[in-house]
């Protein structure tokens, strides 16, 4: 089943906060197109830099959508495609002229490569003291670290995260590139914080975030929780670690309900409407949730044995009319068709070279205050326009001959 599409208004022109900041990103896979994506959508100018030919090689990862890959459709609309072989002086000589105008310039090449071709912000900044450099690797500067490769299943595991996902007798990865999507917000976000900075000194500043920081970052309650040493959070599959009963239970029907309880209160409301034996809260291995915690498996074996008689719907409604905080188990498919993000009228549409396609308003816009919502690109679509904006019109031809672009 697919998204009901709605007829979201385009935004006005001056509506949006990054409208006439001008982005122009050396950029592959998720991390840095992520970030980019996001300043797009409130309304900057993102010129992405691709190799001639080839394109950022997201583009290949997959051809689930319409024969484009879900990875590049999700983080590259609203963009303009510039195809540049950087290797080439003429290439340089292009891309500096775009970023001596430029506000931003973002950047997840290879450790160091950014560098070898002039574009560290020590290199841009003196013919450009406003412009903005951000600088997305896997570890970051110093260290002996900063060579190493990172892509993102790495970065999971190197920092701790792998540990605290799965079950007791195996790590579990996260299901989407949560490192890359880790680093490309935090980017984000310095970004938005570095352009209200330079509104105020004028001046722009170097951005590094690496992979590394924004995932252990993200490890703060484990870390804290194994704190001088203690045991960390066992990990418990879909189940909380440290609240319980929080995590999935089996109904009668075989389907999954996920449910969670947070409290006292709600523990004894728990054992009264929904399980309908009040005299469960009373009993010494669940009196407190240290004590739920310690016997989980037994606890899981009561619930299980009172929701067996009921469909997974029939006991979401238990929950519900008990007050108790509870979800369905959705699939894919289930998304698409979520009732909430149709009744609050979250699904668009961009076009693509393929077509137009549904999209999700970016979280915190929409409605009244819509994002920037363009088309995906087709490799180098801009490039054109772009080079004769710079004053290469009478040599575009020559330039794709000697493939320059």
């Amino acid at each position: 089943m697919t998204a009901t599409l709605t007829d979201t208004h385009k935004p006005q022109a001056g509506s949006l906060p990054l409208e006439g900041v001008t982005v122009v990103s050396l950029e592959h896979a998720v991390a840095a197109p992520f970030a980019t994506r996001h300043l797009a959508d409130l309304g900057a100018r993102v010129i992405k830099i691709e190799r001639p030919g080839v394109g950022d090689f997201a583009r290949a990862y997959d051809h689930r959508v319409d024969g484009m890959a879900s990875y590049f459709v999700w983080a590259n609309r609203s963009k303009e495609s510039l195809t540049l072989d950087v290797k080439q002086p003429e290439a340089q000589e292009i891309l500096h002229k775009l970023l001596a105008k430029a506000d931003v310039m973002v950047q997840n090449l290879a450790p160091g490569a950014a560098a070898r071709l002039g574009l560290s912000y020590e290199a841009l900044s003196p013919a450009n003291p406003g412009l903005i450099v951000c600088d997305i690797s896997g570890y970051g500067e110093g260290g002996p670290y900063t060579e190493k490769k990172a892509y993102d299943l790495l970065i999971q595991s190197e920092s701790g995260f792998l540990s605290t996902t799965g079950t007791p007798e195996e790590q579990a990865k996260a299901g989407i590139s949560i490192a890359d999507i880790a680093a490309g917000m935090y980017a984000y976000t310095n970004i938005l914080g570095a352009l209200i900075g330079r509104g105020r000194t004028g001046r722009g500043r170097r951005i590094e975030v690496a992979m590394i920081d924004a995932m252990v970052e993200l490890m703060g309650f484990p870390m804290y929780y194994a704190y001088k040493g203690q045991e960390p959070p066992r990990r418990c599959g879909a189940s909380h670690a440290t609240i319980y009963p929080y995590g999935p239970f089996l109904a009668g029907d075989g389907r999954t309900v996920m449910m969670g309880l947070q409290n006292e209160r709600e523990w004894a409301v728990f054992c009264d409407k929904v399980l309908g034996d009040s005299g469960i809260a009373a009993d010494a291995r669940f009196a407190s949730n240290a004590q739920r915690v310690a016997n989980r498996d037994p606890l899981r074996a009561v619930i299980e044995q009172a929701f067996a008689g009921s469909s997974a719907e029939e006991v979401l409604g238990k929950l519900d009319a008990a007050g108790i905080a509870n979800a369905s188990v959705n699939t894919m498919s289930d998304i698409w068709a979520h009732p909430q993000l149709q009744a609050r009228k979250r699904w668009t549409t961009v076009d693509s070279p393929v077509g137009p396609l549904p999209a999700l308003q970016p979280p915190g816009m929409g409605g009244d205050h819509p994002a920037r919502m363009d088309p995906v690109p087709a490799l180098g679509a801009h490039t054109d326009a772009i080079l004769d904006e710079l004053g290469y019109g009478g040599r575009i031809a020559e330039l794709h001959a000697r493939k320059v672009v």
